[in-house]
């Protein structure tokens, strides 16, 4: 009974998904409705929103800011500088066995014995044989070792090992000194001896400070500078050794004979112009952190190339044995506000009298009075505000795109007219505390690669704390500045 009445109804019944149609047995698969709830949507709304954000973020012009603070350059005033000074090289007259009896860097007067030469040895021989038992050093023998000691110790650098052996030379010297003080008192008693014979005793032409090395300097001026000068890896120093045997035509010491010396670094033009401007120039030794002050002049090398070349009238004795000196420059640094290079940019601007710009409008703002014409022809003045920039020689820089070359100003007061044509340049930043792109103009005290210091609190510029877009290329004048 089931079944028949299933063949007489043609409706369609569903059999575990499956739909069935019972007059003719076709059956097609049922298709179940998509259920959409509250969740999705949502969901599908805040992804749709992200995307949308991300896209515009890129491909939105950015611009970033950067805040006004003050500040000073850090520049770097350390230099190694080539000393130049009066050198006279003393050669030897008779080859033999050198022996000096003058401390290195010390000064001496004219005739003073330095060292003598022996041609036998025998000179030598007595010194190692005299009983030096009873030499005792004195409390200000001791204080003139210990600070030759502290000085080495407190100015060594790693970098500059040479120095080490430099220290040891002088401490020979000096204890050399000592122990034959005797020998010194008496080397007169050996002239008629047949020791005396074979000894040539070598004193100072003239007074100076006494030096026991040779580096081929000694002859060089300040026009004679290049840059190979300070290829050290070039540099040789021939040291003179107690007990070394010399030949004839030999140096044997040097003398420095004038307190006038001078050190010479490489240098920009600029800055080097900048240094000959002050005249004179203060200058810490990085040796011994002594100051001076050095007088300056500017070189041109055998290279072409800029050198500074400072004067002293002092301290030669201190530097006497060092050919490189490394010194900073002490100078008065620049403070004011602090901007980076990229945040600077130049502007061009009409230049207008000051006479023709005065209060008017609504709201008795800055502005000129431009000559317009009416449809019958007549002159009327329309009043155009207009921002001020800066002042200079009784003119005002006001902006370009306010009015146009060629346009004609009124004064109130007067007949006079002024036709719109001068131009000037203002270098200045573009200020955003207003959320627009404002030019300011800016005063220039100091500069380097990255940053500008520049004049504070001037009546068209900056203050502390202002913000100005970093990237000046980024932004137009009065761009709306999107945060």
């Amino acid at each position: 009974m089931q079944q028949k009445a299933s063949e007489n109804n043609p409706r369609l019944f569903s059999s575990g998904g499956v739909n069935v149609a019972a007059g003719n047995g076709n059956i097609r698969a049922y298709k179940k409705p998509i259920n959409l709830n509250i969740g999705m949507i949502f969901f599908a709304v805040i992804l749709l929103y992200v995307i949308i954000c991300v896209f515009i973020y890129f491909n939105k012009k950015q611009i970033y800011g950067y805040e006004v603070k003050t500040g000073s350059l850090s520049e770097t005033n350390v230099y190694e500088a080539i000393a130049l000074r009066e050198e006279s090289v003393i050669t030897s007259t008779n080859a033999g066995y050198i022996n000096y009896f003058a401390k290195e860097g010390e000064r001496i007067g004219a005739y003073q014995l330095v060292c003598t030469v022996d041609e036998s040895g025998q000179i030598l021989e007595l010194v190692d044989g005299a009983d030096n038992s009873e030499v005792l050093l004195s409390e200000k023998d001791l204080l003139e070792i210990r600070g030759q000691v502290a000085d080495f110790a407190g100015s060594f650098n790693k970098n500059h090992f040479s120095t080490t052996y430099d220290f040891k030379f002088n401490i020979d010297g000096s204890v050399l000194k000592f122990a034959n003080s005797n020998l010194l008192n008496n080397i007169s008693s050996l002239y008629g001896s047949s020791v005396g014979n074979s000894i040539n005793v070598c004193n100072a032409p003239e007074s100076g400070i006494v030096i026991y090395s040779v580096d081929g300097y000694e002859d060089k001026t300040a026009s004679d500078i290049s840059k190979e000068w300070f290829e050290k890896e070039n540099y040789e120093k021939v040291q003179l050794i107690n007990n070394d045997i010399v030949e004839n035509g030999d140096a044997i010491f040097k003398l420095a004979t004038d307190e006038r010396w001078s050190l010479l670094f490489p240098l920009e033009k600029s800055r080097a112009d900048e240094l000959l401007e002050e005249e004179y120039v203060k200058v810490r030794f990085l040796k011994n952190q002594n100051e001076s002050w050095g007088k300056v002049s500017v070189i041109t090398g055998t290279d072409n190339e800029t050198y500074v070349q400072l004067t002293f009238t002092n301290s030669m004795i201190t530097f006497a044995t060092d050919r490189y000196v490394d010194i900073e420059l002490i100078l008065d640094v620049e403070s004011g506000l602090k901007v980076p290079n990229t945040a600077i940019v130049e502007k061009e601007f009409f230049l207008i009298p000051a006479s023709f710009v005065e209060k008017g409008g609504k709201n008795a703002n800055m502005g000129v009075l431009r000559e317009t014409y009416n449809e019958d022809g007549s002159v009327i003045p329309e009043f155009i505000e207009v921002n001020i920039y800066n002042e200079e020689n009784e003119e005002y820089y006001i902006d370009d795109s306010v009015l146009r070359a060629g346009d004609n100003l009124l004064r109130t007061d007067s007949n006079e007219r002024h036709t719109v044509s001068k131009s000037g340049t203002l270098v200045g930043v573009y200020n955003i505390n207003k959320g627009y792109a404002d030019f300011k103009q800016i005063q220039i005290l100091n500069q380097n690669d990255e940053y500008s210091i520049i004049k504070s609190n001037t009546k068209y510029g900056l203050i502390a704390y202002d913000h100005i877009v970093l990237d000046a290329e980024s932004v137009n004048e009065d761009e709306f500045i999107y945060d």
